[in-house]
Parts: structure tokens; sequence; C-alpha cells
């Protein structure tokens, strides 16, 4: 995705660094990036520091001492512990300072009984964001997915009766985001992704660009739209056909402090949206 997302300032230009002004305008005296009550939080300093990546600036110095408050993540749910990792991963590419088999560990403890991940210990059942942040993890630290087969079992299951792939399974449909998950998880476990995915995702955007979390959403929104954009770009299925609707749907999100609204009902800008605006126009680049 941050290869992808190092492509956007060719849409951006001189914006770029309008973005990376927001982006610096996130960041807490302690180090962390804000939440959208202004409180530092890891999930959100992720997506300020993999902005400031996608846009070569190179990350403060001050976020590495933000991190550091949080030890090895004992206290941390799985959700927080995976943008841990994930922080420590993009300060220290080489070599984050975290104890790899103490992270597996506190991970495996999320691995659910039909060989998936939830964010709460011992479920039943696995669900695609579980999933996605355990391999995610695993392959920041550097270290082996433990019996991918079994991951693979349980997303097959996450399979909707429309095609898609929803987050929980037994679902009758899809989600946008959950599909693209999946879509990425197969890719990187080695599955086949069946092939009328690509044509279930292209059905999810909108005549004049931007696409719908479900045939029954309101109004498309960014975080589907970026997420079904790198899905099908794994799947290499052609983005002309939307790349025109698609830009003029993020411009339609933009504003001039150097970010982008989720959807048009949202009147909040973050980080993490600044990431998904990235992750978009990267893909609409190439």
């Amino acid at each position: 995705m941050l290869q992808v997302a190092r492509l956007s300032p060719k849409q951006l230009g001189d914006s770029s660094r309008l973005v990376e002004r927001f982006l610096h305008s996130r960041r807490n005296q302690d180090g962390g990036f804000s939440d959208r009550a202004g409180r530092s939080d890891l999930y959100y300093t992720v997506f300020g520091l993999e902005s400031l990546i996608a846009l070569r600036i190179d990350p403060p110095a001050d976020v590495a001492g933000y991190l550091r408050g949080f030890s090895e993540g004992e206290d941390l749910d799985l959700v927080h512990l995976c943008c841990l990792v994930r922080c420590w991963a993009g300060l220290c590419a080489a070599n984050p300072p975290l104890n790899a088999a103490t992270i597996a560990a506190h991970i495996e403890s999320h691995r659910s009984r039909d060989g998936g991940y939830h964010t709460a210990p011992g479920a039943e059942y696995g669900t695609a964001y579980g999933c996605f942040l355990a391999l995610a993890a695993y392959q920041d630290l550097r270290h082996d997915l433990p019996y991918p087969g079994r991951m693979i079992s349980c997303l097959r299951a996450l399979r909707a009766d429309d095609g898609g792939y929803a987050n929980q399974r037994d679902l009758p449909l899809g989600l946008t985001p959950s599909t693209a998950a999946v879509v990425t998880l197969f890719r990187h476990l080695g599955e086949e992704v069946p092939a009328e995915v690509g044509p279930w995702l292209l059905a999810r955007c909108r005549p004049d660009g931007g696409f719908f979390a479900t045939p029954a959403a309101p109004v498309p929104d960014l975080l589907s739209t970026a997420t079904a954009l790198h899905a099908l770009s794994g799947m290499k299925v052609p983005l002309d056909s939307v790349r025109e609707g698609c830009l003029d749907f993020i411009d339609s999100l933009w504003t001039n402090q150097g970010s982008f609204y989720g959807n048009w009902t949202e009147d909040t800008l973050d980080c993490e949206y600044t990431w998904y605006g990235l992750l978009a126009l990267g893909h609409l680049t190439l």
C-alpha cells in the first residue's frame, strides 16, 4: 500500500505541502497523532506516519518516545497492538525494537477456533478485519504466520450469498472494504481469488465515481473507494472505466486544509482519511 501511496504527489502537485501541513497539525506534544477528539492514539498515529512517509517526509523524531510508552503492548487490544507494530516498522524498517516472540504470542491469543483472528480473544470464528491485522503485524515483525492454511479456510467461509465477502460469516451481503481485505489477504497467502470478485467490486462503483460500501449505502465513501482500487489493482483488473470518475469523487472530498472528508456527509478531518485519499490517488496515477 505504501509504495502505491508514494505516487499520490503526482496527482496532488503543490497541494502536497498542504497535506504535510495538515498532518503536522495533528501531532500532539507527546509525539502521537490525534484522534478526532484531539487525543493521541496509536490507530491515528499509524495513518499519520504512513501519510508522511508516502509524501517522502522524514517521520518526526518524537514519535519514537510516544511509542516507547507502550513497551511491548502488553495492555493493548489487538487493533492497537498491531498499530504499535506498524508504527515501529515505519520508523525502524530494518529492525523494529520489539520482541517478536512476545508480540506473536499476544496476537495468537486472538486466534479464533476456526483458524482466523478476531479482535476479541477466544472467538469461535475469525473476521476479515482480525485476519488483516494479524497478517500485517506478522509481516511487519518479519515473522512467519503460523498455519496460514487455517487462515485461508476462515477467509473462504466469509463469502457472502451475493458473491462478495463479509467481515463475519453467514451474512447475505458482502462489504466492499471486507471484500478488498480478503482479496489482499488471499494474494499474500497465495490463494486464488475467485474470478467473479473483480466484477463484484467494480459493480460497487457509482457511475460518476466513488465506491459504495454496500448497494444500500446512501453515498459512496473514501474508505471503500481506496480499498476497492487497491484490491482491483492487486488482481490486475484495469481501472480505466472508473479512473476519471473516481478522481472527480476524491476531488469532491478534498479541502484546502490539506485533507479529505470520508464522504459527503462528513464534517471532520483526520489522518485516517488523509491516508485513504493518498492511497486512492496513488492507484489512480498508475
